[in-house]
């Protein structure tokens, strides 16, 4: 499909469709003859770098990025998860077309909101998992905060595939078709079609694998947490929540 090796780097805020957004793209570049992110870890000893069933690399480090370029310049292409800001080599590989990155985001109340109720649910399991911390209100403003600033640096690579998941929830459609274009796929494909039609947000209703959402609707936040939390909140991110095109 691509002359050399690329990165296609699908990159999202927290709780805000990322898995959704990641398995749709894996899934159609897997059609079309990537490589499986999860081969490349195995055959490249990236096991430190790329972590978790979705290839995450975590933080956008030189040494992260220099160890995953490798693959690419020797003629791999294949799609890697991350929640983090691109560091310089990133950007300087997004210039150059080695890495091609995507990003999703959501409304932060409703990330924030999510985030502390998966926290919470992993306590009460005994189970505690990435989101424990952010279980209380508090931790959870700091952390979507720290989010915010991700979310800034990403508006400025002017390279990126920028995604609202509520975009994708409300015209799935027309956000799904700019995906594929992205990443250079037609979108009239019959194979193209059917991974469309799969991750329509429908099936998370049914439960699909792969769709990473259970609560995943616009605004639970209002109805959700305290009157108290929403004015708390909504002073701490109202400078995001402006540029974001989110109403307070």
């Amino acid at each position: 499909m691509y002359n050399r090796g690329m990165i296609i780097l699908s990159a999202g805020m927290p709780r805000a469709g990322s898995g959704w957004y990641y398995n749709l793209t894996n899934d159609l570049m897997l059609a079309h003859g990537a490589r499986d992110a999860r081969q490349i870890r195995e055959r490249y000893r990236l096991q430190a770098i790329l972590t978790e069933v979705n290839c995450n690399i975590g933080a956008l480090t030189t040494r992260r990025t220099l160890r995953v370029l490798l693959p690419a310049a020797l003629g791999n292409t294949f799609v890697i998860k991350a929640h983090a800001a691109p560091g310089a080599l990133a950007r300087r590989a997004i210039g150059w077309g080695w890495i091609r990155p995507t990003y999703i985001y959501r409304d932060p109340r409703d990330a924030l909101l999510s985030a502390m109720e998966n926290g919470q649910r992993a306590l009460e399991r005994g189970r505690p998992n990435a989101f424990a911390p952010y279980a209380e209100f508090e931790a959870a403003l700091d952390f979507m905060r720290g989010y915010l600033r991700t979310w800034e640096a990403w508006m400025r690579c002017d390279r990126a595939l920028l995604a609202r998941y509520e975009d994708l929830l409300l015209n799935y459609e027309a956000e799904a078709e700019r995906l594929v274009e992205f990443l250079g796929l037609d979108p009239a494909d019959q194979q193209t079609r059917q991974l469309v039609a799969r991750y329509q947000p429908e099936k998370g209703q049914e439960g699909q694998k792969g769709l990473h959402f259970s609560h995943g609707k616009i605004g639970r936040f209002r109805h959700k947490l305290t009157p108290d939390q929403q004015e708390k909140m909504n002073q701490s991110l109202s400078p995001f929540l402006a540029k974001m095109g989110y109403a307070i």
